[in-house]
């Protein structure tokens, strides 16, 4: 009876196997839905829906893109979590994924065990950068003296509360120990247009938005929160090398795809997304926006997820974030 229960666990085994072959093999054979948790228009829906075309070529089939914003990603990220594991629901990510778990204590899914990595897709360095008529800064340096001189008095914005323009703000008061006063709005753009009114100092707004205001004299770029420097703006400095050592803020973007979707379609999937990555006219818009390609193994998305998770929960607790 043991050898029998043992060729059948076996048999099952190979079918399953042999199961999971055939529907990679096939696969895929319907339109794939690719989920953004934003609202359109921002950098992460444009990488997603550039490498999106790049990729159906690849693969044959239509990608088509599903904004589901709200809730910090989290409305979109529950959505993608919730779907059939086949390969045909993908999610684009940013450093939200590992910040949302400190912020918000009833979330319906948890970001590291509902989902699989398939690949770091690309950064978007952010900038700091000052209203000149409030804040005569050029050097970080400047920044600190003048927030030392006048504690509370100057103002960072950002696009909410989470998001990787707030988070840059809170690691820079917790590393230099200025105190500056976060103001949170509901979107890059209305955060923008108040710096540019001069409701507001300072933000670490993506280069995206930030370089054609730099370019047009109306924001002074101060320093880039990523570790290394832009490509896009080679001659602004970093964080780091202006005065305070370890500051490295990069918002990365990530794509995903529901826990349980078969190894060989994940396979699949991130083969497309380095071709994608290597097409000329993705890297050519990916550029336009400032943006660093990536690529990387699922291993490797997996491990960034998990560090990235432990250090912003330390930030969150530590500066007393909550979600609003």
């Amino acid at each position: 009876m043991r050898l029998s229960a043992t060729l059948a666990r076996l048999a099952l085994a190979t079918g399953v196997i042999a199961c999971t072959a055939a529907f990679a093999a096939d696969y895929p054979s319907q339109p794939l839905r690719w989920v953004v948790p934003f609202p359109p228009g921002g950098a992460m829906d444009v990488i997603a829906r550039t490498m999106g075309e790049s990729m159906s070529r690849d693969l044959g089939q239509p990608i088509v893109i599903e904004n589901r914003p709200g809730a910090g990603g989290n409305i979109g990220a529950a959505n993608v979590a919730a779907s059939k594991p086949d390969g045909y629901t993908l999610m684009i990510a940013a450093n939200g994924m590992a910040v949302n778990p400190a912020l918000y204590s009833n979330m319906s899914y948890d970001p590291i065990q509902d989902f699989e990595p398939v690949s770091l897709l690309a950064i978007v360095p952010n900038i700091l950068v000052a209203n000149p008529q409030r804040s005569p800064a050029k050097t970080v340096q400047e920044v600190i003296d003048l927030a030392k001189e006048k504690p509370g008095h100057y103002t960072f914005a950002s696009a909410g509360v989470g998001t990787s323009i707030h988070l840059a703000g809170e690691l820079f008061v917790s590393m230099t120990g200025v105190d500056m006063l976060h103001v949170p709005y509901k979107g890059s753009g209305p955060a923008v247009a108040d710096l540019l009114g001069g409701q507001v100092d300072y933000m670490f707004d993506s280069i995206t938005s930030a370089k054609p205001h730099v370019d047009a004299g109306k924001l002074t770029a101060i320093a880039v929160t990523t570790a290394k420097r832009s490509s896009t703006m080679p001659e602004l400095p970093t964080v780091a090398e202006s005065g305070v050592p370890g500051y490295d803020l990069s918002p990365w973007f990530a794509a995903f795809v529901p826990a349980g979707t078969p190894g060989p379609v994940v396979d699949k999937l991130h083969e497309a997304m380095m071709k994608a990555l290597a097409d000329p006219k993705v890297q050519e818009t990916l550029s336009s926006i400032g943006a660093e390609r990536i690529g990387s193994s699922s291993d490797a998305l997996r491990e960034h997820l998990a560090k990235e998770t432990a250090q912003w929960a330390e930030i969150v607790k530590e500066r007393g974030i909550k979600a609003m």
